[in-house]
């Protein structure tokens, strides 16, 4: 897999960010301050990631998608990966909603509970979100602390 940073015409990758966010409008939010990055395989693209600098000592993923065609490769992992070897000073925080697939995807991946922000799909999407099953209300927010950062002990 290949991944590379998009600067102009972000807006071409949008079927993609959609599998991330299905609301344009909140995609339009993130898109122009954050960093896109698109990974690519066999001259396809397959995966989508929006990086956003904090002013703390942070990054935001605001948007990670995989064409369902492409899932459960390793593609999402690598492209998380990818972002916090760019950013290896930072804290790497990102929110979701509280898809059971998801919430241990993310886990598997070293990420832990920050925090939420209660009824934020219920107030900022348009129309109810169902994943698995499940309503999205409150927004989930996981972190991962850069290896220099990361203040828990490991045995």
């Amino acid at each position: 897999m290949v991944i590379r940073k998009v600067e102009d015409d972000k807006r071409e990758f949008m079927d993609l960010l959609l599998i991330g966010d299905e609301s344009v409008d909140m995609i339009e939010r993130y898109i122009e301050p954050g960093s896109l990055h698109v990974g690519s395989m066999d001259n396809k693209d397959v995966a989508v990631i929006v990086v956003v600098e904090n002013n703390d000592d942070s990054v935001e993923i605001k948007n990670l998608a995989v064409d369902a065609a492409f899932r459960r490769r390793g593609i999402g992992r690598k492209m998380l990966e990818y972002v916090e070897k760019l950013y290896p000073d930072k804290r790497v925080i990102l929110g979701t909603g509280e898809t059971p697939s998801t919430l241990r995807f993310y886990r598997s991946c070293g990420y832990r509970y920050f925090h939420r922000i209660p009824n934020f799909f219920t107030d900022n999407y348009p129309n109810p979100i169902v994943e698995e099953e499940v309503t999205l209300r409150d927004m989930v927010y996981l972190y991962k602390d850069s290896p220099k950062n990361d203040t828990e002990e490991h045995f």
